[in-house]
């Protein structure tokens, strides 16, 4: 399903976003497996992140994003502040070994998940201020990172085939 930030969604494509959802730290490992220390390193195009990247980029964005979900049903007009990803990306000694970002991606996704299952029709409507995008609501997160690690994990495997075409 794809879906745009923004787009209606109705309960039955809410459960199907919430399973993508749940699905996305086991995307990942899949896209990791077996991967040896060239392809960890490996880039599908110059600027792009390696894998090691995409997995800390991703503990940054999950743990992000469940304090943003809880703050969007807890409180009343929240503002969401953006950061700077590329900067994190950067000085976050990306080096460092991948599993305790792996393991802080899915034990976020492991906490949020029964939070999005019990969540009522008004709550999927609670919206806040994102300072990049505006108003942003339950549902926006939702489309937001159903497919995030999907994306990524797409990412890690292009990186490592472009290994095999050098």
């Amino acid at each position: 399903m794809v879906m745009t930030r923004g787009d209606a969604v109705n309960a039955a494509e809410r459960l199907t976003l919430i399973e993508q959802y749940e699905a996305g730290h086991q995307a990942i490992v899949d896209a990791l497996a077996r991967i040896d220390q060239a392809e960890m390193e490996a880039r599908e195009a110059p600027g792009e992140w390696c894998p090691r990247e995409i997995v800390h980029h991703l503990a940054d964005s999950e743990m992000t994003s469940a304090v943003r979900l809880r703050l969007l049903v807890a409180e009343d007009n929240p503002t969401l502040v953006g950061y700077d990803q590329e900067a994190f990306v950067a000085n976050l000694y990306p080096e460092r070994p991948i599993e305790p970002s792996l393991a802080a991606f899915g034990a976020a996704r492991a906490a949020t998940s029964p939070i999005l299952r019990q969540l009522t029709e008004e709550q999927w409507q609670r919206a806040g201020h994102h300072t990049e995008v505006g108003r942003y609501t339950v549902e926006d997160w939702l489309q937001t990172y159903a497919a995030h690690a999907h994306d990524h994990a797409d990412q890690i495997r292009r990186a490592r085939a472009s290994l095999a075409a050098v």
